[in-house]
């Protein structure tokens, strides 16, 4: 179903094969996940984000999180942290691990990241940003690894200060950019703007990557013309919606949109991803950890939410197999494709920070 772009992107070594992108999102964006989504249709995908505390890396949720196996290249992690000396070690650790490519992280809003200034509270002390862009790069330019940046516009409305610390990133030898439309004290609340994005690629030589609130193909066109950027960045709409990539590359190369996926396709493609997702957690992780992908990809069909609710008491991992199988077996009786329904933005938002604080639970 992948659709390459007639525009490829050149990152480092590699020539990505569009300019699609899976946002870095936590207790999401997890190996299983992110081959998914290569899958159908995205060029480009960043790992969850790793911290760079050398005392968490032998834990499971880091070595989980560094486990890269079957990933088709380009491999991608985002590492996050506060002390340059300790960014640049935990590039090098990734680097030793299969890591192609480095992302900073400075664009998570989280209160647990920022309450320790990082992600995008670093946005608020721009010279140790700065230490911090200039030690990965010098710890990853000698291995041929290009560096790249993840930022927001800002940390509050008064405070946009993207423009500035993207040139001043560009100078230290970063590769690329990418920009998510809100400040941090927005959160993933009201809407993202793009002037900014605008105005950083304005700014800068290197690829620009536009993100926040691409949730169609339709809006992907919209958020290009108004940005000029070189690439855009998917992260919640693709959560139960991996396929969104392709529907995206064709309707920006043709313009016309993809009908919804055949239910018997994405039966397949869910089932696989179960299995690789199982594989990589262990039964019991696993299981429980299924419970949202399963619930994102079937909240927005008819009858989703009480499958959902019937399928959250199950506890083992091949009846949550079989239980999706039989719900799109009998879903197929009356739809070739699937059928969406309308979903509320703030019943996506609300079941997102649900999902975050399981994620905390599990793997704290």
């Amino acid at each position: 179903m992948s659709t390459p772009l007639p525009g490829t992107l050149t990152l480092g070594s590699f020539v990505l094969p569009n300019r699609l992108f899976v946002a870095p999102m936590a207790g999401v964006t997890d190996r299983p996940f992110r081959v998914l989504c290569k899958k159908l249709g995205a060029g480009y995908a960043v790992s969850e984000m790793v911290t760079s505390r050398k005392d968490l890396w032998n834990s499971l949720k880091t070595s989980r999180r560094a486990n890269h196996e079957g990933e088709p290249a380009p491999i991608s992690v985002q590492i996050a942290g506060t002390d340059a000396a300790m960014m640049a070690e935990a590039a090098a650790y990734n680097i030793d691990r299969g890591a192609q490519i480095i992302d900073i992280n400075m664009g998570c809003p989280a209160k647990k990241v920022c309450n320790k200034w990082a992600g995008s509270a670093l946005m608020q002390d721009e010279p140790l940003a700065l230490q911090i862009v200039e030690a990965v790069v010098a710890a990853c330019a000698p291995r041929g690894v290009p560096v790249t940046l993840k930022m927001r516009t800002g940390w509050c409305q008064a405070e946009k200060n993207a423009v500035a610390l993207a040139r001043a990133a560009e100078s230290a030898g970063i590769a690329m950019v990418t920009v998510h439309g809100r400040t941090r004290e927005q959160g993933y609340s009201g809407r993202a703007e793009y002037d900014t994005i605008a105005a950083v690629k304005a700014a800068l030589r290197i690829p620009v990557v536009a993100n926040g609130d691409i949730d169609s193909p339709r809006k992907a066109r919209e958020v290009l013309a108004a940005t000029g950027a070189d690439a855009i960045m998917v992260g919640r709409a693709a959560q139960g919606r991996p396929w969104i990539f392709a529907e995206i590359a064709h309707f920006l190369a043709t313009g016309e949109e993809l009908p919804a996926p055949r239910i018997a396709d994405a039966k397949r493609w869910l089932v696989e991803h179960l299995h690789d997702h199982y594989a990589l957690y262990g039964e019991l992780t696993g299981m429980r950890s299924a419970r949202k992908h399963i619930g994102w990809a079937v909240r927005a069909l008819p009858g989703g939410e009480d499958f959902r609710r019937r399928m959250n008491a199950l506890e083992r991992c091949e009846d949550q197999v079989r239980a999706l199988t039989d719900w799109l077996d009998a879903l197929a009786d009356a739809h070739e494709r699937l059928p969406y329904l309308p979903v509320a933005d703030d019943a996506a938002n609300d079941e997102q920070h649900q999902d975050e604080d399981q994620e905390r639970r599990l793997t704290a």
